[in-house]
Order: structure tokens, then sequence, then C-alpha cells
């Protein structure tokens, strides 16, 4: 496993090691003692997959009290992924990274708890799938406008993105519950 370390300390982009072959390919996404040894002794609780048409946008979330640290990575299609500093104690809080994630590259990208998620459509359709390490609980969830200008994230868009009724609904982060 390749870990590219990115100007949020903590959030990292993952490259598995990918064997393929005519027949297809193999590729080892999740074991305990690999991530372990690189610094990822985690402890996923729970396993997510959302699938997505061209253009939508899910985010920024994260969970308040509860909060989720998620390997995340993309099985089908391709999407821009984004983490948010929300840690207000952080000399990087409000600083945001994103890169793409897709079935093609088979990047994956660790969120730590503490920070806001989300992403962009970027093929026809996506198959997004992740691992938290809380349990969803609908009583701390947060998030954050995807156009916050303070945070200030590039998205690549071709047109208007298809936002959840939810997400249409967020604050800015100048008015919303973060982390200390």
């Amino acid at each position: 496993m390749q870990v590219v370390e990115t100007p949020l300390p903590g959030v990292r982009l993952l490259e598995p090691r990918v064997f393929g072959d005519a027949r297809g390919f193999f590729l080892e996404s999740w074991n305990r003692q690999t991530f372990a040894d690189l610094g990822l002794d985690l402890d996923f609780v729970q396993d997510n997959h959302s699938r997505s048409a061209k253009g939508v946008l899910r985010g920024l979330h994260y969970q308040l009290n509860q909060p989720q640290g998620k390997l995340v990575r993309v099985v089908s299609g391709a999407v821009f992924d984004v983490a948010v500093d929300l840690r207000q104690s952080s000399p990087n809080f409000g600083q945001w990274v994103g890169y793409e994630l897709s079935a093609e590259n088979q990047r994956m990208m660790w969120i730590p708890p503490g920070f806001g998620h989300g992403f962009l459509v970027l093929s026809d359709s996506a198959d997004f799938l992740y691992k938290t390490t809380a349990y969803y609980a609908s009583q701390w969830d947060r998030g954050i406008r995807w156009d916050d200008p303070q945070i200030g994230v590039q998205w690549p868009l071709e047109a208007t993105p298809t936002l959840s009724i939810k997400d249409q609904a967020l604050p800015f982060i100048k008015d919303a519950e973060v982390y200390p």
C-alpha cells in the first residue's frame, strides 16, 4: 500500500497494490495489520454503499459527539472527493483537500474524525463505498454548505450540482456547529 500524505495532516490518499492480468485484477482494500503498520490502527463498525448519478454532490457531512473516521473508495465510476478540517482548535480549520477517486485509479482516502466529507460524481454514475469507525447517529448528523465561500472548495463542476433537500439547507461554516 502506497500512502500519499496530503496538505491536511491526518487525511491520507491510499494507493493499494493492484495485481492485474487478462482475467481482471485483485487488490486488498482493507487489512487491519497493513493499515496498523501505516499508523492507521482502526476499528471499523459500519460499511456503507451509495450509488449516485453524474452531477450529484453529497456533503459536506460529519457527526458531532460521535465523529466518524471514513475510509472511502469508488468501485464503479469516478468522484471528486473532499475532506474539510472542522476542528476549531486546528491550525488548518476550514481548509480542504480534494482528489479524484475512481474505479480506474483504485485510490482510497482516509478521512479522520473531525473532518467534513463530501463528493461530486464525475462519471455517468458512481458506486461509492465507505467504512466508518463509528455508527451513524442521526441526532449528531451535521453538515456545511458545499459552496461555502469561507472554505472555497474548487469543485470541478460542469453544471449546477444535484443536491438533496437536506444538503440545500445546510449552514455556512460560520453558523455551523463544529468540533472544538
